[in-house]
């Protein structure tokens, strides 16, 4: 199952890796290097196959947890300053994206969206401090009686030159379910209340909309 972000990505590539074939099969008369050439288109198709997959993912909605909303690993775990909306201190988690990882993000708790905005900006590498601030990005809090606010934040890398983000202001979401992409490498900040539980570790790979990255304090 491909999202539908990449489905004029993958029809397109689909299309340049046939007729690359075909040309390669009648200009290239050297068997060696035809066959090269024609595995490494085949394997360009890999790779953008599997950079747009979009797995099932089984999400238990709980009210009392915050879950992974990407794939990847645990790179920030700190206490800082949150300017744009809290504007007080907050626990950052923060989640790594290889081009490998799959980029479907996923809302990390079910609720109310009650801010949604888009930044435009810089592509400093991903895992850059200034990258949170200075790159392009997108805001998101969901809120639930429950847990209170959630703001997690869309961050465009070095590779990543499109965010996609589905959320808009006064929407009902449910927990897990699809919130956006990120095309090409990035990462995806998650601030929570100072209480909250942390339930992972630096270094740790979680995967969205199944991993528990934070329980609330009751």
């Amino acid at each position: 199952m491909f999202h539908k972000e990449g489905h004029k990505i993958i029809l397109g590539t689909f299309i340049t890796v046939l007729a690359g074939v075909l040309l390669t099969d009648h200009f290239i008369s050297t068997p060696w290097l035809r066959t090269g050439v024609m595995i490494l288109l085949l394997l360009f198709l890999v790779a953008i196959l599997q950079f747009f997959r979009n797995p099932k993912r089984n999400t238990l909605v709980n009210n009392n947890t915050v879950i992974a909303p990407v794939d990847g690993k645990v790179v920030v775990i700190e206490e800082v300053f949150e300017k744009e909306y809290f504007k007080d201190k907050r626990l950052q988690v923060s989640v790594f994206m290889s081009p490998i990882n799959v980029h479907v993000t996923r809302y990390p708790i079910s609720g109310h969206v009650i801010f949604s905005k888009y930044h435009p900006g810089k592509y400093l590498v991903a895992w850059h401090p200034k990258a949170s601030e200075e790159n392009e990005r997108t805001t998101v809090v969901v809120e639930n009686e429950t847990y209170g606010k959630v703001l997690y934040r869309q961050i465009a890398g070095a590779m990543a030159k499109r965010i996609v983000n589905y959320a808009k202001q006064n929407d009902k979401v449910i927990q897990g379910q699809d919130s956006g992409f990120i095309k090409f490498g990035s990462r995806v900040d998650v601030f929570l209340p100072l209480d909250a539980k942390i339930k992972v570790q630096l270094n740790q790979k979680v995967k969205g909309g199944e991993s528990i990255i934070a329980e609330s304090h009751e």
